[in-house]
């Protein structure tokens, strides 16, 4: 049976408890962070509780959480679990009060859990086939830089990308690619890689800083700009990157096969850049 954190306490994963009156559960009142484990090791933990802490005070919360204690719950629960590759999932709500639209006033509690998940990430299916992706209209608020719990629309996309028979859904809005469902979209055009610039329509993901500098280390330049479908149908690549995926190729958008239709040789060299440089700064 997993063992999972709860509150300071690790317990059973059918012993852990949530209060109905949880703000997560009445409100999506919560962030979270999923940090990805390669050998045993976290990877950019760092930079995942840099955002957290960011999460937390635009949603603000009245206190931040203490990194080292996090550090040591999830290093607890790899080895409770045994965990040697795969994530770990943590969440931090507001806490328990009484079910109103108004934020309590006073600081409460917040509840924190994490839990481990075994994936494989480095040997991948989809990074070995490449996967295809189908677009949507983007109808997410608009401060989709906050990592909240708040996924419903991610949901639905994702479900219907895959009974469509895709593995995704990019997001569109006024005609420009803004990201996928869990994941930051880019395209490569020569020898220069695009993928939108930050702001509040988009999350600034972990992995797609480390990748922006994995393919300056081979000699491609990044352009942070808008890219139209269109664009994004004729690059001579293009690919996703998030914590749980890494690199993976995508070689179909909608009906257009995106270069020859399976990985490209920049994609597959940016994947293993990624994993070498994620490994050595492990902790």
């Amino acid at each position: 049976m997993r063992q999972v954190y709860i509150n300071g306490e690790f317990k059973r994963e059918d012993e852990a408890k949530v209060s109905i009156f949880d703000r997560s559960l009445l409100f999506a009142d919560s962030v979270y962070e999923v940090t990805s484990v390669i050998e045993g090791k976290l990877i950019d933990f760092n930079n995942h509780m840099k955002r957290l802490d960011r999460s937390m005070t635009e949603l603000k919360f009245k206190k931040l959480l203490n990194h080292e204690e996090i550090l040591t719950f999830h290093r607890k629960l790899l080895e409770l679990n045994n965990i040697k590759e795969g994530l770990v999932y943590l969440q931090v709500t507001r806490g328990v009060a009484d079910r109103s639209f108004d934020m309590p006033k006073e600081q409460i509690q917040p509840t924190v859990f994490a839990f481990t998940q075994e994936k494989k990430l480095m040997d991948s299916p989809n990074a070995k086939n490449g996967i295809k992706i189908m677009t949507l209209d983007d109808l997410r608020w608009k401060r989709c830089d906050i990592k909240t719990t708040q996924l419903l629309y991610p949901s639905l996309a994702k479900t219907e990308a895959t009974e469509k028979g895709f593995d995704d859904a990019w997001f569109i809005r006024q005609g420009y690619i803004m990201e996928g469902s869990s994941n930051n979209a880019w395209i490569v055009k020569g020898k220069i890689i695009k993928t939108r610039q930050s702001d509040q329509l988009i999350l600034a993901g972990i992995t797609r800083d480390a990748v922006m500098n994995c393919a300056k280390e081979l000699g491609y330049e990044v352009v942070y700009k808008n890219f139209s479908l269109q664009e994004a149908q004729s690059a001579d690549e293009a690919f996703i990157t998030s914590a749980t995926s890494f690199v993976t190729p995508v070689i179909k958008i909608n009906t257009s096969q995106i270069g020859e239709g399976k990985p490209g040789k920049f994609v597959t060299a940016l994947r293993a850049e990624y994993i070498k440089q994620a490994i050595k700064n492990s902790i």
